[in-house]
């Protein structure tokens, strides 16, 4: 099992601090390993939220919608779905009682990618943890929150 002291090599002023940096140090590994998951699929983690929001709302939602649900509050959304928009993983489709409002929806092939990234992902970063465990986790960072 890690330990933060050993993994940066340094001892902490109390419990808290100690904390505080072990969820920055942990969240930075997990997006470095979520970077590599992804990049044989040619998306990025942001991008691939992006896509799990339109699965998951079943129907074109507006791009403010996407950028509320959005796991990373990402300023560059709209530039996120012009890459996916250019590989025909999404859809724009505009609104006809408001020009400035754009609905997005996935397409079949954002769909089978979809697919293809839930058949291979694996739940391994949280394999030390029991289900009991993962949920006190789960409640504590909302607690922070």
């Amino acid at each position: 099992m890690g330990d933060i002291s050993k993994d940066i090599k340094t001892t902490f002023p109390n419990h808290k601090v100690k904390a505080l940096l072990n969820i920055i140090y942990t969240a930075n590994w997990i997006s470095s390993i979520q970077n590599e998951f992804f990049k044989p699929y040619g998306i990025s983690p942001q991008q691939f939220n992006i896509l799990r929001i339109l699965r998951g709302a079943g129907k074109a939602i507006s791009v403010q919608t996407i950028k509320d649900r959005m796991l990373e509050r990402a300023p560059n959304a709209t530039r996120l779905m012009d890459k996916l928009y250019a590989k025909e993983y999404i859809n724009r489709i505009p609104c006809p009682e408001d020009r400035r409002v754009v609905h997005i929806e996935i397409t079949k092939k954002g769909l089978t990618l979809l697919k293809e990234i839930d058949a291979s992902f694996k739940d391994d970063l949280l394999h030390n943890l029991s289900e009991e465990e993962a949920l006190q986790l789960s409640d504590l960072l909302d607690k922070i929150r």
